[in-house]
């Protein structure tokens, strides 16, 4: 039995949140089910003005490191010597900033006091009218150059949509990753059923095709908030972000008050890039099925043999359990150097969850400081207890 069969298959109801943070497929969705025409009608008109920098403030202080037609390379190191590690973010409906929401709710900050001294981050820009026609190697250029900025081999850690984005890079560029970690990512489609796939499945590619000519060539994220309609209660903050009873009211007030903040600021996707996405990745699955072409190359996942962790939440309504833990059979790593970690928690909490950042994130980054010729390395168990009250899942190969 696999871990997800055993923690249940993904639920058929997501919160609007997690759906809506992974991708703006509801949206198209909802398309597909109403004459398109009417909501040429009925759609907010597209902002004209250039898209405006985000300002969403960054929990932790860094600088920028390189500035690329697609990215601002992000240093949040405390040191200038050692292996670098870039966390790709994902590039979706809201910003990269989902790396770095609060203090305690941080990847990026968890990831610093556990020893990993030179980190750096992918902050995807918000598309303008003329990013309209890059395409998903546009996004892969960019970040050859970001680990080339850095000095491969890199340790490279992919978040949501930047997960397969790094699994990707990782298995076109073999040599310049050394370590690949993988949170709430798809890989493999076909191998369990989600919201987010589920949609991209239900809706025709046509749907999607006319969603970008609305909106000019861009996937504006303004609009898909407008149009969904979600309304966000502190309990869903709450939840997502796992600040607990101890915590006082008007902390937890702000915390929401920021979670609310974040929400609401939004980046817009380059059409032809979200069209590949849409028809690659969840329509035809071109990745694990070995016909997904990156810079010239057909991706061969067997030619990846890094060590690889995979982390995934057993509730996760956008990315099921064993759409990411395929990627396990799919590379050719050596069973005792993968990892498969999952916690009981959805999807936003793998990223924002304060109870998720104090347990498995410190494994995580264990996983990355650790020597894999020493025996200890290895020797894990199979099963981990239970923390807190929440199960845990933990296995090697």
């Amino acid at each position: 039995m696999s871990e997800s069969d055993e923690h249940g298959p993904a639920s058929d109801r997501p919160s609007a949140l997690e759906v809506f943070l992974a991708w703006p497929l509801a949206a198209a969705s909802h398309i597909a089910q109403t004459n398109i025409r009417l909501f040429e009608t009925f759609l907010p008109p597209a902002n004209p003005r250039p898209s405006r920098q985000l300002i969403f403030p960054w929990a932790s202080p860094n600088t920028i490191s390189l500035e690329l037609g697609t990215m601002s390379l992000r240093n949040f190191s405390t040191r200038n010597d050692g292996r670098a590690t870039l966390i790709c973010a994902p590039y979706a409906l809201h910003g990269a900033t989902i790396a770095d929401f609060a203090t305690g709710h941080s990847v990026v900050e968890k990831l610093g006091q556990c020893g990993l001294s030179r980190l750096f981050l992918t902050e995807w820009r918000s598309a303008t009218a003329d990013m309209r026609y890059f395409t998903i190697d546009n996004y892969l250029a960019d970040l050859n150059v970001a680990v080339d900025e850095l000095v491969p081999p890199v340790d490279l850690i992919g978040l949501c949509q930047g997960g397969w984005l790094a699994l990707v890079y990782a298995a076109r560029f073999p040599n310049k990753v050394r370590r690949l970690v993988l949170v709430g990512a798809p890989v493999d489609i076909a191998a369990a059923k989600s919201s987010l796939s589920n949609f991209a499945a239900d809706v025709p590619l046509g749907s999607f095709h006319e969603l970008v000519r609305l909106g000019k060539g861009i996937v504006h994220g303004q609009q898909m908030l407008g149009l969904w309609g979600i309304s966000h209660g502190p309990n869903e903050a709450d939840a997502t972000l796992q600040a607990g009873e101890a915590i006082e009211p008007p902390e937890r007030e702000a915390l929401v008050e920021r979670f609310r903040q974040w929400h609401a600021e939004t980046v817009d996707l380059p059409g032809s890039f979200f069209l590949q996405v849409v028809e690659w990745l969840f329509k035809d699955n071109r990745i694990a099925e070995g016909r997904f072409v990156a810079l010239g190359q057909t991706v061969d996942l067997s030619k990846l043999t890094a060590p690889i962790y995979l982390l995934a939440g057993s509730d996760d309504e956008v990315v099921a359990v064993d759409q990411l833990f395929a990627a396990a059979r799919l590379v050719g790593t050596r069973g005792e150097h993968v990892v498969k970690m999952i916690e009981t928690c959805g999807h936003l909490s793998l990223f924002l969850g304060t109870e998720v950042l104090g347990r498995a994130w410190p494994d995580v980054a264990g996983f990355l400081l650790r020597d894999f010729n020493e025996p200890q390395a290895i020797a894990e168990r199979k099963d981990a207890p239970a923390v807190g009250g929440r199960s845990i899942r933990k296995s090697i190969g």
